[in-house]
């Protein structure tokens, strides 16, 4: 008996000597690479999540990579080795990613066509200077770069209308899960790595597309502060130290840049498209709160209307807002990837046997449903949630995150082996509070209870999959009626797409996020005691009685 591999939920079967790349494309696997198999170009990335130990040891050109990733190119099983390897690409294509918005203000459902790419008889002109004479479409790209999913969208930019999209993980998730693993493996790594793994998936993906890449004149970039600028190949460093700044805002605080965003050609990033197109990234607001947050004012334009709301992002960085027309702050909360399935050892994405609902009968007994209606192999964050406000709402967990039972597990699928431990119940709660206290702060800080918000907006793809009761119950979001929390789904590829089609709604931006009062969370004194508050299982309590300052 030897070693079996299942990749992307295929069995493979593999010739002696055979490398995880090879076996994979033989049996039509996409799996990416352009250095012809060399080891150089870091694109043919797998995740190993079980049998790490049956592949042959990491070759030299493996060295740098975080444990539980390996090169397809460089890897195979071991001789002698029996048992199973379980690995996935990272363009699994299972892996279910927002890439779209459930909500838009009116205003922006009939957007006014300006965009800098527009066309006079043959002539091409970008910002008004000609870049290329003669037929076809004018396309335009809108990204939202996320720390662990990137989700794209070409439009026509003559007409607005989308003609392609795709979505995939990250590729850096080899670098650890966070941007502040990501900061330090660039630090430590030099050679722009992650800069040109992330270039080249997205290349692979829009040429790809059925589409006339060689017609894309503008692509416009929405990520946090670390994901955008690590793109354009810039200095991350700073951005993970006091004041945590990238470049680019410490050169705008020092009169030396005109705005927080940047730009370069397209054929300086080496991207699908007429070289002499742009690449835009749309501007941050402050420290680690980035352009996709950003991307979710341009779309949702809080600073448009009476209305006081909130925006909560919530992610690996979940990023919040509150304000209206006279004034809005900020804050950026270090959750970690907890709730999307990382560090938690019964976790996943929202991938096909990802459970998203969770049941618990008055028997006990527990009803899941899985995405794909395939047998259960984790639990995602949807599912994670539903699971925490079931075991509060039948007293099985307490405040604290125990379980009343004295185990260390609660059990959700004995056959399966699935089980949410107390040190993963731990994990949630730190990330839970680190969201709780950034909305708290931020709150106190304008002066405005919880209570008086007209609507509560939950952006992102969790924010679209959760069960609103069960995220009360257990006090992730305030304890607010339904009719004012609104799930909008992936608002930053909205306003990426905005930024596209409207130079004038660009520009605007540009100008707000100027005047946004950035909330420092670590230097607020109030912040460790709010955290731990956030972290109990809870709801928020009564809004109407939250003391202000």
């Amino acid at each position: 008996m030897s070693a079996t591999v299942t990749l992307n939920g295929r069995v493979l079967t593999l010739t002696p000597g055979q490398s995880l790349f090879d076996a994979g494309t033989n049996a039509g696997i996409l799996i990416p690479s352009s250095c012809r198999q060399q080891g150089r170009c870091r694109e043919c990335l797998v995740e190993v999540t079980a049998g790490a130990a049956l592949l042959t040891a990491p070759a030299p050109e493996e060295r740098d990579l975080r444990p539980g990733f390996r090169l397809s190119c460089r890897c195979r099983p071991a001789d002698h080795a029996e048992g199973t390897v379980v690995a996935h690409t990272l363009l699994r294509p299972t892996l279910r990613i927002e890439d779209r918005a459930l909500h838009l203000p009116a205003s922006n459902r009939g957007l006014s066509l300006d965009p800098s790419v527009r066309r006079e008889g043959d002539a091409v002109l970008l910002d008004g200077r000609e870049i290329h004479r003669g037929p076809g479409p004018l396309l335009g790209v809108a990204i939202d770069l996320g720390t662990t999913t990137v989700a794209l969208r070409v439009l026509d930019l003559e007409t607005a209308t989308v003609v392609a999209a795709a979505s995939f993980e990250n590729p850096q998730r080899f670098a650890g899960s966070d941007v502040m693993a990501r900061i330090q493996y660039d630090t430590e790594h030099p050679g722009r790595l992650l800069q040109r793994t992330l270039l080249a998936y997205l290349t692979r993906v829009i040429n790809g597309l059925p589409i006339a890449a060689s017609s894309i004149y503008e692509y416009a970039i929405a990520g946090n502060s670390t994901m955008r600028d690590l793109l354009f190949g810039l200095d991350v460093r700073p951005i993970g130290q006091r004041p945590y700044r990238s470049t680019i805002e410490q050169a705008w605080r020092d009169g030396t840049r005109p705005d927080l965003s940047v730009s370069a050609r397209i054929r300086d990033l080496r991207l699908p498209g007429h070289p002499e197109g742009r690449v835009y990234g749309l501007p941050l607001v402050g420290g680690h709160v980035g352009a996709d947050a950003a991307a979710c004012l341009l779309a949702l334009e809080p600073h448009r209307s009476d209305a006081l709301v909130a925006i909560m992002d919530i992610g690996t960085n979940t990023e919040v807002f509150l304000g209206n027309r006279h004034g809005l702050l900020a804050a950026s909360c270090p959750a970690g990837p907890a709730f999307e399935g990382g560090a938690i050892s019964c976790g996943l994405p929202g991938v096909t046997g990802a459970i998203e609902r969770v049941q618990i009968a008055d028997d006990g007994t527990v009803h899941a449903r899985v995405i794909g209606d395939a047998p259960a192999d984790g639990v995602c964050g949807s599912g994670l949630i539903d699971l925490l406000g079931e075991l509060s709402r039948t007293g099985q967990m307490n405040e604290r995150g125990r379980l009343e039972s004295g185990d260390e597990a609660f059990v959700v699928d004995a056959g399966r082996g699935i089980a949410l431990r107390e040190s993963d119940i731990n994990e949630l709660a730190q990330a839970k509070g680190a969201n709780v206290a950034g909305l708290q702060i931020v709150a106190r800080r304008a002066g405005r209870r919880l209570a008086d918000l007209d609507c509560f907006y939950l952006a992102g793809g969790f924010g679209r999959h959760i069960d609103l009761a069960a995220a009360r119950r257990i006090g992730l979001i305030p304890d607010l009626p339904d009719d004012r929390v609104v799930a909008v789904g992936n608002i930053a590829i909205e306003g990426a797409a905005i930024a596209l089609l409207s130079v004038s709604r660009r520009r605007e931006l540009e100008t707000l996020v100027g005047t946004i009062q950035h909330v420092e969370l670590e230097t607020d004194p109030g912040f460790f005691d709010e955290f731990v508050a956030g972290c109990q299982f809870q709801p928020f309590g009564t809004l109407e009685d939250a003391p202000l300052p």
